[in-house]
C-alpha cells in the first residue's frame, strides 16, 4: 500500500496538468449536469417559481364582507397572512375584449407575504389614484400594457403596471382575473366581498387548515377557497410538453457527459503505458496497478465533483441572463439539495465504473511493452493521401488528415463523442425554430385566424359580416361555431366546429389526407383521433345538441385547441342538419403586417362595444420561456463538448509527440508540425460536426412531432433549423477546436530531444 500511495504522490507531481485537467473536466461536467437540473426545474414549474420569489400564499379564502377574518391569524400552522383585502366583482373593458375580475383594495406598500412579481410598469402611487396593476394573464387577454385605459363600470382606469402572482390564474368565463387598485377605486356595491391569504408552516397540512379556517368563519361566510395545489396543477398543465422536451435534453446531456469522461480516463490511461509497464517490471501485480488508477480518479473525481456543487450553490444564481435565474429558482424548490447532492454522486460513480473499465485495461498491460500487429507492419498513408500529396496539397494538412483518421479505433470513438453534443445542439436549435414557426408562420400548424370575434344578441349575422369585412386589413371573416359534442362510448365532450363555407372554405393545416369539400366531409385533429382509435377515411357518428351527426373524415388537421379532440367541418354541413344554425362567432384573417391589437381596437369602436375580440391562442405564448432555455442548453451541451475537445487535443498532441523526430526529419518546420496536429483536431471537429448536424435534424423531427402527437397537436409542426443556422454551429465547432489546439500544438514542438525520446519509447 505505501508502495501504491508514493507511486501516486510521484505522479500526481509529474503529471500536475493532467490531474488538474481531470478534475476541472469533472468539475465542467457536475457543473453542467446541476445547471441543467436547474434549468428543467425553473421550467418545468413556472407556478413554483412565482411562489418562491413572491413568498406565496398557500390558501386564500373568500368570503363576505362581515367576515370576522382576522381571527385567522390565530390558527396553529399558520405563519404569515396577506389581507384582508376588499374585493368587488365586475367587469372591465379594453380595445374590445372584456373580461370578468375582481377589483382588490390594496395598500401603496407591496405586501410581504403573497407579493404580485411586478413584470412592467409600476406599483401603485397614491399619486395617480385611478391607476391599477393587472394580473399577467388578464392583461394579455385584455391586451393591455401599462399606460392603457380601461373601462370598469362606467369609470375609466389607466394601467399603472402588470404583475405575476402565485393564485389560480385567469380564465375567461370560469374564474375571474385580479385587478390591484387603491380602496378609494373599489366600490361598495352588492358584489363587496374580502380576500385573505394564509401561509402555512407546513404546505401538507393545507386540507387540515383549510377544514379549520371554514369552521372559524363559518361555512356560510365562505365563498371561494383557492389552494397551492390546484394553483400549480393548472399552471403545469401548460408546461407538460416543455417538461418533456427539457428531460430528453438532460438525458442526452448525461450520456454525452459520461463519455465525454470516459475519453478523459482512457486517454490519460493510454499515455501511462509507459509507466505502467515499469510498475509491472517492478512487481506490481495487475490488481495493485487497477487499485491505483481508480483511488486517483476517484479522488480527482470526488475533488471535482465537490468543487461543481459548491460553485453552482454559491456563485450559481450570479450568472447572467436565464441561468443565473434558473439556479435562484432552483435553489428554492423543495427537492433541490437531494439534487444537489445526488448530481455529483451519480457522476462520481459513473466515473468510478469508466475507471474500473480502463483501469482494467491497464492491469492487462505486459512488463514489456508490445506493438500491436497494425503498428508492427507499419501503417502507411492511405491511397488518398498519397494522391492528395500528388496534387501538391501542403504536407502538414495531408499528415493532419491522417492523424486524424489513420489511427484505428480511436478516431471514430473520438468523432462519436464530440458528435453527441453537437447533435443535442442541433435538436435544440430545431426546438428554437419550430417555436419560431407558430409565430412566423402560423397559417402553417393551425393558426390561420389572427382574431376571434363574437357579436352580442344585438347584432345581426349580415350586419356582422359587413361589418368586419369593411375593415381594411381583415382579409376574411369566417363564420362559425363551436358545441360540443358526444362520441359513442366516451363519458367526455369533444368540439364539433363548424367554421367557414363551401365556397369560401377555412384554410385548416393539413397534415395528412386532404380537406374537407363535399357534404358530411371533415378534418380531425390527432387528439379526436386517438381518442376514437379512428383514422383518415374512417365515418364517425356524434350527437350535438341531441341531434345526431354523421362525418366522414377525410384529412388530419393541426389542432393547438383543446388537445386536438377537435372535429371540423363546413358551417354548410352542420346547417344541414340543422337550418336554424346561426355563427357565434368569426374567424378573422389578417392582411400580412397588421397588428392584432389595432385591428381589434378598430372593430370595437365601429361595432359600438357589439363585438367581442379576441386574439386566437398559440401554443408558443406556453412554450416562450422555452426560448431563452435553449440558450441556457446549448451553454450546457457546449461546455460537455469542450471537455470532449480537450480529450481530443490531449490525445492528438501526445500522438504528435511520437511523430515529433519523424516529421523534424523529413524537413517540417516547428510551424508546419503545429499545422500537422492543429488540422487532425479541426478535422475531427468537422467530421463531429457533419455527423451531429446530419443526424440532428432528422432526430429533431421526430422528437418534436413525436411530442407534438402525444399532447393531441399532431405530426407536422418540427422545423428543421436553417442552413445558416446549421453552418453557423459548424464553423463555430471547427474554429473552436482550431484555436484550442494551436497553444498546446506549439508547444509540444518544443519540447526536449530526450522528452521525445521517451516518448516515442
Amino acid at each position: 500500500m505505501r508502495a501504491m500511495l508514493r507511486w501516486a504522490h510521484a505522479d500526481l507531481r509529474t503529471h500536475r496538468g493532467e490531474a488538474l485537467f481531470l478534475v476541472a473536466a469533472t468539475a465542467g461536467i457536475v457543473a453542467s449536469l446541476l445547471l441543467a437540473t436547474a434549468l428543467f426545474g425553473y421550467a418545468t414549474n413556472p407556478w413554483q417559481r412565482v411562489f418562491t420569489r413572491s413568498h406565496g400564499a398557500h390558501v386564500w379564502i373568500h368570503t363576505g364582507s362581515a367576515a370576522d377574518t382576522g381571527r385567522l391569524a390565530s390558527l396553529d400552522g399558520v405563519a404569515a397572512v396577506s389581507g384582508p383585502y376588499r374585493t368587488a366583482t365586475t367587469t372591465v373593458a379594453s380595445r374590445g375584449a372584456r373580461a370578468g375580475v375582481e377589483l382588490r383594495a390594496t395598500d401603496t406598500g407591496l405586501p410581504a407575504t403573497g407579493r404580485p412579481l411586478m413584470t412592467s410598469g409600476r406599483w401603485l402611487d397614491p399619486a395617480a389614484p385611478d391607476g391599477v396593476v393587472l394580473e399577467a394573464g388578464l392583461a394579455r387577454a385584455l391586451w393591455a400594457e401599462p399606460g392603457d385605459r380601461l373601462t370598469v363600470a362606467g369609470r375609466t382606469l389607466t394601467v399603472r403596471g402588470v404583475a405575476e402572482t402565485a393564485e389560480r390564474r385567469y380564465r375567461p368565463g370560469e374564474r375571474p382575473g385580479t385587478v390591484w387598485a387603491l380602496p378609494r377605486a373599489v366600490p361598495r356595491d352588492g358584489t363587496a366581498g374580502q380576500v385573505v391569504g394564509l401561509r402555512l408552516t407546513d404546505p401538507g397540512d393545507t386540507d387540515y387548515t383549510v377544514q379549520r379556517a371554514v369552521t372559524m368563519l363559518g361555512a356560510g361566510a365562505v365563498d371561494d377557497i383557492s389552494t397551492w395545489r390546484q394553483a400549480r396543477a393548472e399552471a403545469q398543465g401548460d408546461t407538460r410538453l416543455l417538461g418533456q422536451v427539457l428531460g430528453l435534453f438532460g438525458l442526452g446531456a448525461l450520456i454525452a457527459a459520461a463519455l465525454a469522461v470516459f475519453g478523459a480516463i482512457s486517454t490519460r490511461v493510454r499515455g501511462h503505458l509507459r509507466d505502467i509497464s515499469v510498475l509491472k517490471a517492478v512487481g506490481f501485480t495487475p490488481g495493485q496497478v487497477v487499485r491505483i488508477f481508480l483511488v486517483q480518479h476517484l479522488a480527482f473525481a470526488v475533488l471535482g465533483a465537490a468543487l461543481a456543487a459548491s460553485l453552482v450553490r454559491t456563485l450559481g444564481g450570479r450568472l447572467p441572463g436565464r441561468l443565473g435565474d434558473a439556479v435562484q429558482v432552483w435553489q428554492g424548490l423543495p427537492g433541490h439539495l437531494p439534487a444537489l447532492l445526488l448530481v455529483p454522486v451519480a457522476a462520481v460513480l459513473f466515473i468510478g465504473a469508466a475507471t474500473c473499465l480502463a483501469a482494467w485495461r491497464a492491469g492487462r498491460v505486459p512488463p514489456v511493452p508490445v506493438l500491436p500487429p497494425a503498428a508492427a507492419r507499419g501503417g502507411g498513408l492511405s491511397g488518398a493521401a498519397r494522391r492528395a500529396l500528388g496534387l501538391r496539397v501542403p504536407p502538414a494538412l495531408v499528415l493532419g488528415w491522417h492523424r486524424a483518421f489513420g489511427r484505428g479505433r480511436r478516431a471514430p470513438a473520438a468523432v462519436v463523442r464530440l458528435a453527441l453534443p453537437l447533435l443535442l445542439i442541433t435538436v435544440a436549435l430545431g426546438a428554437w425554430t419550430t417555436i419560431e414557426r407558430f409565430d412566423s408562420r402560423p397559417e402553417q400548424v393551425g393558426l390561420a385566424a389572427a382574431l376571434t370575434a363574437r357579436p352580442d344578441g344585438t347584432l345581426g349575422d349580415r350586419e356582422a359580416a359587413a361589418l368586419l369585412a369593411a375593415h381594411p386589413d381583415v382579409r376574411a371573416a369566417h363564420p362559425g361555431l363551436e358545441v360540443a359534442a358526444l362520441v359513442p362510448g366516451q363519458t367526455g365532450t369533444i368540439a364539433l366546429r363548424g367554421l367557414g363555407t363551401r365556397e369560401r372554405p377555412y384554410p385548416y393545416s393539413i397534415a395528412e389526407g386532404r380537406a374537407a369539400q363535399g357534404p358530411d366531409e371533415a378534418v380531425a385533429g390527432q387528439g379526436l383521433l386517438d381518442l376514437l382509435g379512428a383514422q383518415v377515411g374512417d365515418w364517425v357518428r356524434l350527437t350535438a345538441g341531441g341531434r345526431p351527426q354523421v362525418l366522414h373524415i377525410v384529412g388530419r388537421s393541426i389542432e393547438p385547441e383543446n388537445g386536438g379532440r377537435v372535429i371540423s367541418t363546413s358551417l354548410d354541413t352542420l346547417r344541414e342538419n340543422d337550418p336554424g344554425l346561426r355563427p357565434s362567432l368569426y374567424q378573422l384573417q389578417l392582411r400580412p403586417g397588421a397588428d392584432p391589437r389595432t385591428v381589434s381596437a378598430d372593430l370595437a369602436d365601429a361595432s359600438r362595444g357589439r363585438l367581442d375580440i379576441h386574439e386566437v391562442t398559440s401554443p408558443a405564448d406556453h412554450l416562450s420561456a422555452l426560448r431563452g432555455l435553449v440558450a441556457g442548453l446549448i451553454a450546457v451541451l457546449a461546455l460537455i463538448g469542450l471537455t470532449e475537445l480537450s480529450t481530443t487535443i490531449g490525445g492528438s498532441v501526445r500522438d504528435g509527440e511520437r511523430d515529433l523526430l519523424a516529421l523534424k526529419a523529413i524537413g517540417l518546420s516547428p510551424r508546419q508540425i503545429t499545422t500537422v496536429t492543429v488540422t487532425a483536431v479541426g478535422c475531427t471537429a468537422l467530421a463531429a460536426a457533419l455527423a451531429g448536424a446530419a443526424l440532428g435534424v432528422p432526430l429533431a423531427h421526430w422528437l418534436i412531432d413525436h411530442e407534438a402527437r402525444a399532447t393531441g397537436i399532431g405530426a407536422g409542426i418540427a422545423q428543421a433549423p436553417s442552413l445558416p443556422h446549421l453552418v453557423a454551429l459548424t464553423a463555430a465547432a471547427v474554429a473552436g477546436a482550431v484555436a484550442l489546439a494551436v497553444l498546446p500544438a506549439a508547444r509540444a514542438t518544443r519540447h526536449r530531444l530526450a522528452d521525445t525520446l521517451s516518448a516515442v519509447a
